[in-house]
């Protein structure tokens, strides 16, 4: 009978170790010291910052944003270039109030053209940025 007492006392120790280092890392895992066992290796995984994530994802509103704009700015510029009726005019005013007018059609059209390209290219940049964000 002393026998079967020490076995079942020695087995009830280690499953209790066992229970306390399941439960160590549980609690590990949910303040973020996750610590998980893959096929018998421990690996820990960093603490996520709160902070650092909520700015994470202001910056990803901040570039969906500009994304939205520029997909608004080049409708707009699309619907100019297409309803164009022969005469149009072009003003660029500085911080100064200095001034630049033209009537210039071809002129126009070659500065209509060059800004919806640059545009176009940001836009695909910020895209870019959009599918290769990690939070």
């Amino acid at each position: 009978m002393e026998t079967k007492a020490k076995q079942n006392g020695t087995a009830k120790r280690q499953n209790a170790t066992v229970k306390k280092e399941v439960q160590k890392k549980l609690t590990e895992a949910v303040i973020g010291k996750t610590v998980t066992l893959d096929k018998g290796s421990v690996v820990e995984k960093p603490v996520i910052n709160l902070d650092d994530r909520i700015q994470k994802f202001e910056k990803l509103r901040g570039l969906a944003t500009q994304r939205e704009r520029l997909t608004q700015t080049l409708s707009e510029l699309t619907k100019f270039n297409y309803n164009q009726s022969g005469s149009a005019s072009f003003h660029i005013r500085d911080s100064h109030n200095l001034e630049f007018k033209t009537t210039n059609t071809n002129l126009i059209k070659l500065v209509t053209e060059h800004l919806q390209s640059t545009l176009e290219q940001r836009k695909s940049e910020i895209e870019q940025e959009i599918i290769q964000f990690e939070l």
